[in-house]
């Protein structure tokens, strides 16, 4: 057995037994992992709301090798983010790039994979209520390209041409990205995307901060867009309900 004391994220929570909780979460020395806090539920003197939904603090661990669930014996909570309790459009935000890492990420050491996601949490939570889907976007974007398979946006997927962020561009999701004119004509499936659309991808994949706050419509195209680019390059017959939620506007249960 192993103890170990590192930074973690709770991505989910789920009641076992009486007086217990299953958490996942996502830590900066061991990737994504499941632990069992014993005593959580019966007991706010344990960890108080250190274990509520995208707080992040110094967990302990005892790993125990050869075993996919393992032990919390503590957590020092740092950032509680309250702010994403607090409105709809930043919880369900939260709650779509939680299920995303829990997708994405494995039990491996990923340190720049946490700090992007810590940062991307941040973001939503201090989001305006108008500019909470920008930042959902945005980490999400940067976490594909963390996790080592971001579209490519400013050269061509095929033959690697530059293209211009000034112009509409083709996109493939099957290529992994933009296109120029000639390849477009042979590619199948994908759509064009507006000049605007490639340069907000790009923004959000290169850490910018949330772009100027989008339309509605907009913001579902990218949304849809996301969704079929992730199930294009991580084939995974498991729904996603709080990618759905999110999408669709509604609440997560």
């Amino acid at each position: 057995m192993t103890v170990s004391a590192t930074p973690a994220i709770v991505l989910h929570s789920m009641n076992y037994l009486e007086t217990s909780r299953i958490l996942r979460l996502l830590t900066r020395d061991a990737g994504v992992v499941s632990v069992l806090a014993r005593g959580a539920r019966n007991s706010r003197k344990r960890f108080g709301s250190a274990l509520d939904l995208f707080a992040q603090g110094t967990a302990q661990l005892q790993l125990k090798p050869g075993r996919e669930l393992h032990t919390l014996t503590a957590f020092d909570l740092d950032q509680p983010r309250l702010g994403l309790s607090a409105s709809l459009p930043r919880f369900t935000a939260a709650a779509a790039l939680a299920e995303c890492v829990l997708r994405l990420v494995h039990d491996e050491a990923a340190p720049e994979v946490f700090d992007g996601v810590s940062l991307g949490f941040d973001r939503i939570a201090t989001a305006g209520h108008d500019v909470a889907l920008s930042a959902g976007l945005g980490a999400l974007w940067q976490l594909v390209a963390a996790v080592g398979f971001a579209p490519t946006i400013e050269v061509c997927a095929n033959c690697h041409a530059s293209l211009s962020m000034d112009e509409d561009a083709y996109f493939s999701h099957v290529a992994g990205g933009a296109l120029c004119s000639r390849c477009a004509l042979s590619a199948p499936g994908g759509r064009r995307l507006p000049s605007a659309a490639l340069q907000a991808i790009n923004s959000w994949m290169t850490g910018g901060e949330a772009v100027a706050l989008l339309a509605e419509a907009d913001g579902r195209a990218h949304q849809r867009l996301f969704r079929e680019f992730l199930a294009q390059h991580v084939p995974d017959a498991r729904k996603m309900p709080a990618y759905a939620a999110w999408e669709s506007g509604q609440l997560v249960g």
